[in-house]
């Protein structure tokens, strides 16, 4: 059965939705956007500053759902231009090291006033 995961430590849900559903060992991450969860904002800064404040949202999440960012399968991206290409890949790139997961980014994207960068993920849950 599908069971909804929650978190104090990425921002809550904003509408009808979870942070993220497990079901048949996979997590499904709700999209994140770059809001400190302690203070509810959108944190300043460019696409790569915005970018590590998602992971981190994400990861965040994922620790919830028994997962992390080391088992994440696929990444959705989505951003307000193309120029937010490379700090998106900055920030990818040293919160996932090695591992590579399957990756869209969609740019031309209309997001929350403030927000250059949203993300959606699915991961494995680690078994036990």
């Amino acid at each position: 059965m599908p069971r909804p995961v929650r978190t104090d430590r990425a921002p809550a849900p904003a509408g009808h939705y979870s942070q993220a559903v497990t079901c048949h060992g996979m997590v499904h991450v709700s999209g994140q956007l770059p809001i400190d969860p302690a203070t509810g904002l959108v944190i300043d800064g460019d696409s790569e500053k915005q970018a590590d404040r998602v992971l981190q949202n994400i990861a965040e999440i994922l620790t919830a759902a028994g997962s992390s960012l080391d088992l994440v399968v696929s990444l959705h991206v989505f951003v307000n231009s193309r120029d937010d290409w490379a700090g998106v890949n900055a920030a990818c790139a040293r919160r996932f090291g090695d591992h590579r997961p399957a990756r869209a980014i969609v740019g031309g994207c209309e997001l929350k006033p403030g927000c250059r960068v949203e993300m959606t993920a699915v991961a494995a849950v680690r078994e036990e």
